[in-house]
């Protein structure tokens, strides 16, 4: 729908004129003469901005952004003052007025401060949204687990949300990286501010600064206009970095500053804005071995790693499938508006059996496949897909043993010829186990295992 903005100018000219740009740029503009017919104009239809002059016979702008303010509190104004008056935008500003315009402004000006505050009452509104209907969505009673290692994480998400420090989320895709991200931001001291999300997988390299930073007219081919960034977009809340560790380089650099400094400086600009932003990032790479490679900064990773929080994948604490699967199968009742059959035995013993490379996501999706799909009474290990019954590709000529063999006792004996044959490198022996960095971190700590 098209932003619908109540333009409040006394002087005809000036009037037609705003009127003008804001409809040719796609607004839908309600032009009022005064206070007193913007008030009317207010009470007979929805509005998505209020742009007013200061200075207007009768009640003058500091008057109807009072009343505005009173009546309708969730609307934003913007006022528009004459040069020289900076002492009355800032009595503006502090009243409540979210932004202003020091006449005579340009057609970029204009649209730049209507497009900032359209976008932060879009904002607003989409985390007000999130808060209502999400609701125990962003705590942890969604991120299910009751394993040793998810206790751990649940002790430190739970801190985490209490303080201001940058938190590092890392685990491999599917296992609730963003969930962890919003519980910090919903359930700590900026819940009433901005999230804002950013996947800097999916943004090109030669546009992730304007992404992230912001850009002015003309900085680069289609730069026709000036344009906020994320961090200033996110000011006061919370910024969630998913994927940093494909951040290009160059952007990393100032992200760095970002984090050292609190300021931000939109590409094509020589000045800097003060940002006050709580950063939480998450990555399914291996930051240490990137690092290696020389495609992540060394001092930003010092930067981020503030406090870390690392999470399993579904595969190492498939002792919590009982719980996630009886988790998702109400999640999907309450979706599907149905009473969903129960689910066989068997059905728990294909899945402890099955890798779970997409992890906590790849289990959701599962699930929500087969119940769309399923007619009968009980769920059964027919009803799943293919690959629970096809079976798995053999990597190597292992066999098991007449008499069986302890799993845990192979893996630590495994684990330590890869440390040998490496010669105690933790990273080497890792790609000759086929795990992560961390992964092999992890099982060092679980084992007790010395280098």
């Amino acid at each position: 729908m098209k932003p619908h903005i109540l333009l409040t100018e006394d002087d005809q000219t000036q009037r037609e004129i705003i009127y003008d740009i804001l409809t040719t740029c796609g607004h839908q503009v309600t032009p009022a003469e005064s206070a007193e017919a913007a008030l009317d104009a207010l009470s007979k239809d929805t509005y998505n901005l209020v742009l007013t002059d200061m200075k207007m016979p009768g009640m003058d702008g500091l008057g109807l952004l009072q009343e505005v303010q009173k009546r309708y509190p969730h609307l934003d104004v913007v006022v528009m003052t004459a040069h020289g008056t900076i002492r009355t935008a800032v009595t503006a500003m502090r009243s409540g007025a979210v932004d202003y315009l020091e006449k005579p402004f340009d057609k970029d000006e204009l649209l730049h401060v209507l497009g900032r505050a359209l976008e932060r009452r879009t904002l607003l509104q989409e985390n007000a949204s999130l808060r209502a209907l999400v609701g125990k969505n962003t705590a942890l009673e969604n991120i299910v687990g009751e394993c040793h290692v998810m206790q751990e994480v649940f002790t430190r998400t739970a801190r985490a949300a209490q303080v201001d420090a940058t938190v590092l989320i890392l685990g491999e895709s599917g296992t609730g990286k963003e969930l962890i991200a919003r519980h910090l931001h919903f359930n700590g001291p900026r819940k009433n501010k901005p999230f804002v999300t950013v996947n800097c997988a999916a943004i090109p390299d030669t546009l992730v600064e304007s992404e992230l930073f912001g850009h002015e007219k003309g900085a680069f081919t289609g730069a026709d206009a000036a344009r906020i960034g994320k961090f200033e977009t996110a000011h006061g809340g919370t910024i969630f970095l998913d994927e940093i560790g494909d951040m290009p380089l160059a952007s990393q650099a100032k992200l760095l500053r970002v984090l050292q400094d609190g300021v931000v400086e939109r590409v094509g600009s020589n000045t800097t804005r003060n940002v006050d932003v709580r950063v939480v990032v998450a990555t399914n790479r291996d930051l240490e071995t990137r690092i290696d490679e020389g495609s992540f900064r060394q001092d930003l990773y010092y930067r981020l790693e503030v406090f870390p929080i690392q999470l399993p994948p579904l595969r190492e604490r498939l002792e919590d499938l009982p719980q996630l699967i009886a988790h998702f199968r109400t999640k999907i009742g309450t979706k599907l508006k149905q009473t969903l059959p129960g689910i066989h035995p068997d059905v728990l013993e294909t899945f402890q059996r099955y890798p779970w490379h997409g992890n906590v996501r790849e289990l959701e999706n599962t699930l929500e496949q087969c119940y769309i799909l399923h007619s009968g009474d009980t769920l059964t290990v027919a009803d799943l897909p293919a690959k629970f019954t096809t079976p798995q590709p053999q990597t190597g000529g292992f066999d098991l043993p007449p008499n069986g063999l302890v799993l845990e006792d192979l893996e630590q004996d495994l684990i330590r010829q890869a440390l040998e044959r490496s010669n105690g490198s933790i990273k080497d022996a890792a790609v000759l186990l086929g795990l992560t960095y961390k992964t092999l971190q992890y099982r060092l700590k679980k084992y007790d295992l010395e280098r």
